[in-house]
């Protein structure tokens, strides 16, 4: 990233210029940063700005590319010249700075890195997170040119999360999700008496925002369309353990698809019974505790995105997950696979 007239990033504030009149800058993409999108790039560069004014200033027009205006879907190409309007960054009292930290690589080369994410840990910072895994791994590496998420995860999912090391790689499997290519997984444990071995669920899903400003779907007509596909494994009295194959990828698909279909899952706080998930954290004569939401990224099948060859990466059941099961017994019903 090449800036012209010797201007201050939003991001940066030296001692001597606070004072100054804050002026816009001129930017030229390299080719590490082509592809992305002009909103994304914007999120990313002007650290602190609240997301609501990036957009603003998207879509008055203050942002140029190449003298002309764009708008947020645009995606920037090397060489084009982005001019960034003037903007006002919150001051805080303090920053949180991400420490630093590594977490169980399941795969990692020159273009990829794959982990195994634990519940409870956020893929990123916002919504009142001040950092998440990107930010600590991009901590703990400093030296790394890039680094970008090439999907998400909830919070209080665990297990497969894929990073790109060259934005090649992200815009190829970008290119492969939208195209449903990749195959991912996850196992999850609902609540109720599951009948079908095999079940697709197709509900449209809608995302809107409550009074406290939390993210959350609903089943709407109207809404994105959506698909799920679940295959029973393993069932007992009061329980039974999914898979789920994702045949596309909305914000909290199987949760909502699974609570409106009447089995919620096991420790969900949004969307599960709130009743049994009290009782879950406490373990009694027939079952263990279950401390946290049952349902984690466990397979993902894709092309590697420089040798063109398929790849399946696994990662196995959490610890706490596997305790719970064998707490319950011998099930009623094993599929056979």
């Amino acid at each position: 990233m090449k800036m012209q007239n010797d201007v201050i990033p939003p991001s940066s504030s030296t001692p001597d210029r606070q004072a100054a009149q804050p002026q816009a800058q001129f930017v030229t993409i390299t080719e590490e940063e082509a592809g992305q999108r002009i909103d994304n790039y914007l999120l990313r560069v002007c650290k602190g700005v609240p997301k609501s004014h990036v957009y603003r200033i998207l879509r008055s027009g203050e942002v140029r590319v190449n003298k002309g205006r764009v708008d947020q879907m645009y995606r920037l190409a090397s060489g084009d010249v982005v001019r960034i309007p003037p903007v006002r960054i919150a001051e805080k009292a303090t920053q949180a700075v991400a420490p630093g930290a590594e977490f169980a690589i399941l795969h990692e080369d020159a273009h990829l890195l794959i982990i195994d994410k634990p519940s409870g840990v956020a893929v990123h910072g916002g919504s009142g997170v001040s950092y998440g895994v990107i930010e600590q791994l991009r901590a703990s590496r400093p030296d790394a040119k890039f680094l970008e998420l090439v999907h998400r995860l909830d919070r209080e999912t665990s297990g497969l999360l894929l990073l790109a090391k060259k934005r090649s790689a992200l815009t190829n499997l970008h290119e492969q999700m939208r195209d449903g290519v990749t195959d991912k997984r996850y196992l999850t444990m609902v609540a109720g008496d599951w009948q079908n071995a095999r079940q697709h669920v197709k509900l449209p899903l809608h995302k809107y925002t409550t009074a406290d400003g939390e993210r959350r779907v609903s089943v709407q007509a109207g809404g994105m369309e959506s698909h799920t596909v679940f295959s029973l494994l393993r069932k007992w009295e009061k329980f039974a353990l999914l898979e789920a194959e994702l045949k596309t990828g909305r914000t909290h698909q199987i949760r909502v698809h699974l609570a409106s279909s009447g089995f919620p899952i096991l420790g969900d706080d949004k969307y599960g019974d709130f009743a049994l998930n009290r009782a879950l954290l406490k373990a009694d004569g027939t079952r263990g505790a279950l401390k946290r939401m049952f349902l984690h990224a466990h397979q993902i099948t894709f092309i590697h995105p420089e040798t063109g060859k398929p790849m399946t990466i696994n990662a196995p059941l959490p610890a706490e997950c596997e305790r719970f099961l064998v707490s319950l017994g011998k099930p009623v019903h094993t599929a056979r696979r």
